[in-house]
Order: C-alpha cells, then sequence, then structure tokens
C-alpha cells in the first residue's frame, strides 16, 4: 500500500533559494514551482543562460516540497537527490538522468501497448452505425469523430471499453492507457476505469500533448470526456486529471505552470466543488477560477448533451481568491447552492451504516468525530470498517494506527473490503489485494507514543501530496503516551 514515506521534508522555500543563489542557479517563481536550468540537459555550462519565451527552463523545484521534475528528461527526486546532482556538476561528474523503469512499470507498458494495437480508432469502426451505437452508449453521441480522433481515442471491442492513451511527452511513445467501460444496475448508469499502470502510478493529464507553449489559459476537468466535450464546444486548450475530483498529484504541478489563467470544471456534485477549491489552492488561488455544479451548469459533457453555452458558462467561473470582506452578493450563488443540494452538503453518506447517517448525516470535511468505549469493545473494527466505507466512495484517507501496527490494521480492512476469510481462499488473495491497492488510502508509519508536532507535520504533508480529506487516529490515548491523558479525560 501506499504510504507518505521517510520523513516529511523540511526544507523552506526560503532555504531553497538561498541554496540556488549560493550556487549561482538563476531561477523564477511561479505558481506552484520555482523554474530553474536543467541538470540533465546536454548543455551544462558553468554560467547557465537565462530562460527566454523560445527556450524557457525546464527544471521545476516544487514550492512546498522541494521535490523536482525535469520536463525535457523526465528525471525527477527529491530536494535532497537535487542538491547531490548540483555537486555532481561542480565536481564535473554527469549528473544522474532518469532511472530504467520498475519491472512493474516496463510489463505495464507492454500490457499497455498489446491492447492500444488490439483496439480500434472510434471513429474508424466497421461501419457507421456500430460507431454511433457505442457513442450513444457512452452518452457521447454530440462529440464529432474530428474530436475523438484529435485526442486520439480508441475502443476495445472485447472489453467494450473507450481506451485513452497516456503519451510520453518527451519523445511520444506510449507510457500507459486508462479503459473506461459503462455498467448498468438497477437502471443507474455508472463508468468503470481501469488503468495501466496502476492508479497510484498513473499520472496521465490527458490531452498534454495537444497543448501548445503559446496556451495560456486552460480548463482542467475531472473526466476524459470532458475534455473532449469543453475542446470541441470552446475550442479552449482543456486537460483531465488523472483521478478526477478525488487529487491532483503534485508532480503533475510543473506541467501546469505556463498557463496564468486556470478554470476547474471538475464534476457536478459539491464533492468536485470542494475538490476544485482545494486544488486551487495548490495552483495559486490568483490564477484560478471555479465553475460551480448546478442545474444550468452540468458537466461538461452533459452542458454538451443539453446544448448549453460552455463558453457563457466558462466565462461565469467565479474567482477563486476572495478579499477579506465580502458582501451578501458574493456569497448568494453559494448560499443558494446549499439550499438546493441539502443532501450533499450534509456529506458524504456511509452505503452500509444508514443508522450513522442518522446521528452524523455524513462525512464533511473541517470536522471532529470522536469514538469512545473501553477496550476490546471493537472501537478499532468498527473505525476501520466506518473509513473503508468512505474510502470505496474516494474519499482520500490517512491513517494513524498508533496501536496495532499498518500490517494487521491492513489485513483487518482487506478482510473487511473482501467480505471473506482470505486465509482459508489464498487463490483469491491476489485479486482482492489489487482492488484494495486502487483505494484512495494511506498509512502513517507511526506507532506508540510520538512528538505532536511531528504527527502534525506529516498530516499536513499528506494533505499536500495526497490530497487527503479524512484523517483516522486510532488511539489519542497511544499516541500521546498515557502520563500525558488523565483516566477523566
Amino acid at each position: 500500500l501506499p504510504s507518505p514515506e521517510g520523513p516529511v521534508p523540511s526544507v523552506s522555500i526560503t532555504e531553497i533559494r538561498q541554496y540556488l543563489r549560493a550556487h549561482d542557479i538563476p531561477f523564477h517563481d511561479g505558481y506552484s514551482c520555482l523554474h530553474t536550468p536543467s541538470l540533465f540537459t546536454e548543455a551544462r555550462e558553468d554560467q547557465p543562460p537565462a530562460a527566454t519565451a523560445s527556450s524557457p527552463y525546464t527544471l521545476f523545484i516544487d514550492k512546498t516540497t522541494g521535490s523536482f521534475l525535469c520536463t525535457a528528461t523526465l528525471a525527477e527526486g527529491t530536494w535532497q537527490d537535487f542538491q547531490a546532482n548540483v555537486e555532481l556538476r561542480h565536481r564535473g561528474v554527469p549528473p544522474a538522468g532518469s532511472e530504467d523503469p520498475e519491472e512493474d512499470m516496463r510489463r505495464a507498458r507492454e500490457d499497455a501497448r498489446c491492447i492500444w494495437d488490439r483496439a480500434l480508432p472510434l471513429w474508424e469502426l466497421l461501419d457507421e452505425e456500430e460507431t454511433n451505437k457505442t457513442k450513444a452508449m457512452f452518452g457521447i453521441s454530440q462529440v464529432s469523430d474530428a474530436t475523438l480522433k484529435r485526442f486520439g481515442v480508441r475502443y476495445l471491442r472485447t472489453a467494450k471499453s473507450l481506451v485513452f492513451p497516456w503519451f510520453n511527452t518527451r519523445d511520444a511513445t506510449l507510457k500507459g492507457l486508462k479503459l473506461v467501460r459503462v455498467e448498468k444496475k438497477g437502471g443507474v448508469i455508472s463508468y468503470v476505469e481501469e488503468t495501466l499502470p496502476r492508479f497510484d502510478s498513473y499520472r496521465n493529464l490527458f490531452g498534454l500533448p495537444l497543448i501548445s507553449r503559446r496556451d495560456t489559459e486552460l480548463v482542467l476537468t475531472g473526466w476524459e470526456l470532458d475534455a473532449l466535450a469543453l475542446h470541441q464546444a470552446t475550442g479552449v486548450a482543456s486537460l483531465a486529471l488523472p483521478r478526477g475530483a478525488t487529487c491532483l498529484p503534485p508532480a503533475l504541478l510543473p506541467y501546469l505552470e505556463q498557463f496564468k489563467r486556470i478554470t476547474l470544471w471538475l464534476g457536478e456534485d459539491l464533492r468536485s466543488w470542494e475538490a476544485a477549491k482545494l486544488f486551487a489552492r495548490k495552483l495559486s488561488l490568483k490564477r484560478c477560477s471555479l465553475v460551480r455544479p448546478g442545474n444550468l451548469q452540468p458537466r461538461p459533457l452533459e452542458a454538451l448533451n443539453q446544448g448549453l453555452n460552455l463558453t457563457k458558462i466558462l466565462r461565469a467561473a467565479l474567482p477563486a481568491s476572495h478579499k477579506s470582506i465580502v458582501s451578501f452578493r458574493q456569497l448568494r450563488e453559494e448560499v443558494f447552492g446549499e439550499l438546493v443540494n441539502t443532501e450533499q452538503v450534509a456529506g458524504v453518506k456511509w452505503a452500509r451504516f444508514p443508522d450513522l447517517n442518522k446521528l452524523l448525516k455524513g462525512h464533511r470535511r473541517g470536522e471532529l468525530t470522536v469514538f469512545t468505549g473501553p477496550t476490546g469493545s471493537g472501537k478499532t473494527t468498527f473505525i476501520s470498517e466506518y473509513a473503508l466505507d468512505l474510502c470505496m466512495q474516494g474519499v482520500c484517507t490517512l491513517w494513524g494506527s498508533f496501536e496495532i501496527n499498518n500490517v494487521r490494521l491492513a489485513k483487518i480492512m482487506l478482510t473487511q473490503f473482501a467480505g471473506r476469510r482470505l486465509e482459508d481462499q489464498l487463490e483469491l488473495y491476489d485479486e482482492w489485494a489489487d482492488r484494495f491497492e486502487d483505494l484512495p488510502l494511506y498509512f502513517m508509519t507511526f506507532h506508540g507514543q510520538q512528538n505532536i508536532k511531528t504527527v502534525i507535520d506529516t498530516m499536513q504533508h499528506a494533505v499536500y501530496m495526497y490530497d487527503i480529506t479524512h484523517v483516522v487516529v486510532d488511539n489519542l490515548q497511544f499516541m500521546m503516551g498515557h502520563e500525558h491523558l488523565s483516566v477523566d479525560r
């Protein structure tokens, strides 16, 4: 399972700037990153040239974590890795380039290539009737063949899935892909996604190869089909996030630095609205605008299907950055939205605990819930079910298990997730483990009493890296130590 690895980075933006100046490395401030000349390109002079419009800097250093990415060579690493490469350059030793992909990544790319070769361009199926039926099945009858061709969308007949490619921005080779199929249950249509490589390694900004250096405005969507609809209807540069409104991985921020204006139109519910506000803080509030979901502002594909004016909706987007004082006139639409969507405002409902919904209404960001009970009463067992329920609905969750170790906790949650005793059916372990691994679930590696500041710093790091919206601490007494908590408390 993915987890926040190692100690939380302690480097500050001031320390990064001081280091760059001390080593005569030119840089300029971006929105989320500092831009510097790359250490990994062929031109390695003692005094790197200044960036120009035709030859911009290609190495980006995250202002929050110090992690870097060279978009020219795809070399990446931590702040400590960057410092080590600077030292190598001063000694005349070529910096280490990108490592060969791991075996799992290499195998995923091979599998992706096989699927891609078997899939057919959606605009070139056997006959027009098959094309129309397929487009109707996915609700994209209004999306033109020209748009599908521009974005390279294919169709895999055997899996009845649309195939969206992930191309390397450096050499246009296929790095992976996403498959989307339609499922109907009780008259309700849902879309099921699968990626190669797995979700935690799939970092495709769908549509990125179509972006030119001259583009300064962007619409960021939560779904590939929304990006198609937006570009077709408005002609504006449009990208889709790899995991929709679930998270915005910091590794993608360098690719968004060139845009002076970004509009976030992530979906049609309040969860996507909350995610848009969270992502805007990562991207820099001053350049972001948000499309608030509503009856007249559904997600882009639905807006296209309804014949709405998408350009008009984009122009009406709300600025993410507000002054310190606002009037009711600026708030009235948000107030109306909360009145209209009372169920969504109440939070994410638990699917398996209807009685809990009656008590708490739902999970809402920014609220604290305390579960108490004597030792052995089942607090951990219940909370793991409680958290798993939300996690299965896309709520990014961070577990801090200070009483039992992570292996035991993961075993409990995997058993709950599978709904069966896997020790009696070991042949099913890999199948359920693969599904469990795709959940937006992370674990802190602490155990027993810990320094509170260290724990809080780790939580803040996880919020930035993984867009965590739900934190579980089990339990407070073990984390703080018995001497800090009286029996009464």
